[in-house]
């Protein structure tokens, strides 16, 4: 024991001995990238911070508050608000991530069994990497779908899987960003994935602001008056983003709309990224693809648009699926040369693939059971009833709103949101505008902070997905159930009208 002992202390010695360095500092922030600094995320931003917090306060003390949940309105998380997920879904899925349930007779319809032994054969395993791009025949499936939506033929070749929208949207935004005076025309209000990524690479977010007196529409005068202005700043614009269905709008480009866009962008060779997730989550007026305008543009004049590139997205994580955790989508890449789709699947190979249980959703979602199938019954009911269960809710909602002092609202044609404006004039509102000041908050901050302190509804203020300057907006969804939390939140606007007008 003594001989341990004395060698231990000899090595202890010999140690301290050898130190002659003082222990560096931890990394600050101003010792980080900061391009990571600069981006911002209002969904999940200091307002959702502090309902997590209020959550877990009433996990601990059901009593402390005089609501008893925090209602969720601050991001389209459907199955977060108590949407269900598909049958058809979870089924194949179940066999895909345990092949075993195939061996138990008649315990899956047929149509379940067929589907998940199909896209066994060609993934293997959902346990196993896939190819870089996708899985070939979820692909193809895919490119099926697009084709009989638009009315014209889709390469599975152009397809590519990827973990949601949000990953082809840095795939884009990463290779177009050659340098800080590239570009980007964002609509403003706009969804902050944008510009947080536009941010961490560390280039420029330009604005084209949506008219809100017209149903939030788009004015392509002003979208070329931006580019030629910001062209004189030395700014090359290099992508112009479509929200359509759109978020936080909720409204939808009409054909003429959306043929302006891609005559700007065949003039001034600008990608097109049309974000269409929302492209099921239809209510009022119809849905048109980017793509099949493009098309059909081309049909008439091939010379003047055969070069217009159009990026489309679509996602798992919206329409009636609502499986936002499972992180499927995709992207089709249209007009783009193969040297550039090369450097896409470059970015994609570094990530090895996106989650092949994703990949699955996606040709479950692009690839449902039809009629006279045996999960076609249950399937129909299902989705028609999430459907019409969205509608009624956005209706409540906007009516609400619009019952409302001193606040308006458009009606959403499309999507999960609400955009509604609240029309506080300084005049009117002087003791909320000195309030914020004081409290060093914008008034549409001060606005969702109190909503969500009082009632327990989190929802976000505008200035994080853009307005004009000046107004004041809150974005939320309308995916929670029941009229009691749009009641409570009646309550409190009617209060808090009461506390803060003259």
């Amino acid at each position: 024991m003594r001989t341990v002992r004395g060698a231990t202390n000899l090595v202890t010695k010999v140690f301290q001995r050898c130190i002659s360095f003082k222990p560096a500092p931890p990394l600050h922030a101003k010792d980080l990238n900061q391009s990571t600094l600069e981006a911002k995320y209002a969904v999940r931003g200091k307002i959702p911070i502090r309902a997590d917090e209020l959550r877990s306060k009433l996990e601990q003390d059901p009593q402390s508050f005089t609501f008893d949940r925090i209602i969720s309105a601050n991001i389209g998380n459907p199955q977060q608000l108590d949407q269900k997920p598909l049958t058809w879904y979870r089924q194949v899925l179940s066999i895909l991530q345990y092949p075993k349930l195939l061996e138990v007779d008649n315990f899956f319809p047929a149509d379940v069994v067929e589907r998940a032994k199909s896209i066994l054969n060609s993934v293997g395993s959902v346990g196993a990497y896939s190819h870089s791009q996708g899985d070939p025949h979820i692909r193809e499936s895919v490119a099926e779908f697009i084709s009989k939506r638009d009315g014209f033929k889709s390469n599975p070749d152009n397809i590519f899987l990827t973990a949601g929208a949000s990953a082809a949207v840095s795939y884009l935004l990463d290779i177009l960003s050659t340098s800080e005076k590239s570009g980007f025309l964002i609509p403003i209000p706009q969804y902050p994935l944008y510009t947080a990524t536009i941010a961490l690479n560390n280039a420029v977010p330009v604005g084209y602001f949506l008219n809100e007196d017209q149903n939030w529409a788009t004015d392509p005068a002003q979208i070329r008056d931006l580019i030629q202005q910001n062209k004189e700043k030395g700014i090359h614009i290099k992508a112009l983003v479509v929200i359509n269905p759109g978020n936080p709008t909720g409204a939808i480009l009409s054909k003429e709309d959306i043929s302006e866009l891609i005559n700007i962008a065949a003039e001034h060779g600008i990608v097109l990224i049309a974000d269409e997730v929302y492209q099921n989550n239809v209510f009022e007026r119809e849905f048109i693809s980017v793509r099949k305008v493009l098309y059909e543009m081309r049909q008439s004049n091939p010379e003047l648009y055969e070069n217009v590139q159009v990026a489309s997205l679509h996602s798992t994580s919206k329409g009636v699926s609502g499986e936002c955790g499972q992180r499927g989508g995709y992207m089709e890449l249209v007009g783009f040369t193969k040297e550039v789709k090369d450097v896409v699947f470059k970015l994609a190979s570094i990530n090895l693939c996106s989650v092949v249980s994703g990949q699955a959703l996606v040709e479950l979602m692009v690839n449902p059971p039809k009629k006279g199938d045996p999960s076609y019954e249950l399937y129909h009911k299902e989705t028609s009833g999430i459907h019409n269960d969205l509608r009624e809710r956005s209706q409540k909602l906007h009516a609400a709103f619009n019952n409302m002092e001193d606040i308006t609202c458009n009606k959403p044609m499309g999507a999960m949101y609400l955009f509604p404006k609240l029309n506080f004039s300084q005049e009117k509102y002087e003791k909320l505008f000195q309030k914020a000041h004081e409290m060093e908050l914008t008034v549409d901050e001060l606005y969702c902070t109190a909503l969500l302190e009082k009632t327990g509804i989190c929802c976000i203020p505008g200035n994080g997905f853009g307005q004009v300057q000046g107004t004041y907006h809150l974005r939320t969804t309308f995916l929670a159930p029941g009229n009691d939390w749009i009641e409570n939140w009646s309550k409190f606007h009617k209060e808090f009208v009461k506390t803060y007008s003259q």
